[in-house]
């Protein structure tokens, strides 16, 4: 009896995270950094519930994150997924449940399916209105490229790693993740908190940026309305598209084909049962179990690091720049057509929809109570969406 007493105290939990476990245990954290990530879960869970700050993504973040740290429960175990080859031997027979789930990210199975429901929410009949509008989001990809020229100077990264931290400017979580998963799965936790948790900082990120490259009489000027697109435009759209993206930058493809196929879907007026699928049941489902496998690759050996640190600086600098970058290119539009494009809408051109193009709206109002800018920085925000893609495919097509 007394035995059995001491097998079952030293297979707990608790025993484990301070090295008095079982022989056969296989935890190998210091338990001080086993509380701290205990204690990130914590303050996820508190941002995503209290504050509001993306729940539907940050809290299966913080749950997966808290799964993979708790002593003992062998949940995931990212060594399977390290390297371009899947130890499916060890995920199936002696893998935990977030193992199995995780393939979905590490085959590419869950970006994609979340840019078909995206594209399925997407209306893209500002960026066909306004073709300019994907300059601006090509302008706003800038921190892609100094995100990646800085993480490769520090000397502390790879470049494929950082080219999975450059991306992160892309504000684009499926586009980071898909780049990650390829190119440097040891970060992927990192990466992705990031990339999250600053996509729902958007309002408190960008406006500070805006009103220091702004005038007040940039600020305030009101954009004509859009045309009206016909229905044979948004048809044809999606399918030019993909054809024009997958000929020019084929690693983009994967992402780029389902965004557009969910937008075919929505506007093709004959599939609304699909669309409606894919905008809900599918992308809750998927959002669920990529949040919670994206999150168990956050252990306390492989987060708890000065790469972390370096890589949420990264992060931030990319988003800074980004919007900088859209900025400056509406603001140089603005000069080239006499004054007619309000500046504000470069910074949506990061592809955080629709989050970007409401604090465009938020800040010219502001100026303005009248002025109206949603649907015209919503052409840059989608245009952000497929440049971010793109600035995805060039990265992996060099790096892969």
């Amino acid at each position: 009896m007394k035995d059995a007493i001491i097998n079952f105290l030293r297979s707990t939990g608790i025993a484990q995270m301070f090295g008095q476990g079982a022989e056969n245990s296989t935890w190998d954290t210091v338990w001080w950094k086993t509380l701290i990530m205990l204690a990130i879960s914590g303050v996820l869970v508190y941002l995503a519930v209290v504050r509001k700050f993306e729940p539907l993504l940050l809290l299966p973040i913080a749950i997966g994150m808290l799964l993979t740290n708790l002593p003992g429960g062998g949940m995931f175990h990212l060594d399977y997924f390290i390297g371009n080859e899947v130890d499916y031997d060890a995920v199936i027979h002696q893998g935990g449940l977030l193992d199995l789930l995780y393939l979905g990210v590490k085959l590419g199975i869950y970006p994609c399916l979340i840019f078909i429901g995206i594209g399925a929410m997407t209306d893209f009949t500002p960026l066909i209105s306004n073709p300019k509008s994907l300059l601006i989001g090509a302008g706003a990809q800038l921190g892609v490229f100094v995100a990646f020229s800085g993480a490769i100077l520090s000397g502390q990264f790879t470049g494929q790693e950082a080219a999975s931290i450059g991306i992160i400017g892309g504000a684009d979580g499926p586009t980071a993740i898909m780049v990650t998963k390829t190119l440097a799965p040891n970060l992927l936790g990192a990466i992705a908190i990031a990339a999250y948790s600053y996509m729902a900082l958007i309002p408190l990120i960008q406006p500070p940026i805006m009103r220091l490259l702004t005038t007040k009489k940039e600020r305030a000027i009101r954009m004509t309305a859009l045309r009206k697109v016909s229905f044979a435009e948004k048809l044809i759209f999606p399918i030019l598209v993909t054809a024009v993206v997958g000929l020019i930058v084929p690693d983009a493809l994967p992402l780029i084909g389902c965004l557009m196929f969910g937008n075919l879907l929505n506007v093709c007026g004959v599939t609304e049962r699909l669309s409606k699928t894919v905008q809900n049941e599918l992308m809750n489902i998927v959002t669920v179990f990529l949040g919670i496998t994206v999150g168990a690759t956050a252990s306390a050996n492989n987060f708890l690091s000065a790469q972390t640190i370096l890589i949420i600086v990264l992060g931030l600098v990319a988003f800074c720049i980004s919007t900088t970058g859209g900025l400056l290119t509406a603001k140089l539009m603005n000069v080239l057509t006499g004054g007619k494009i309000n500046p504000l809408i470069g910074s949506a051109g990061v592809s955080a929809v629709p989050m970007a193009a409401r604090v465009s709206q938020k800040i010219g109002q502001e100026e303005d109570p009248g002025n109206f800018l949603l649907m015209h920085a919503m052409g840059p925000n989608v245009a952000g969406v497929i440049g971010s893609a793109v600035a995805a495919g060039v990265l992996l097509s060099y790096f892969h």
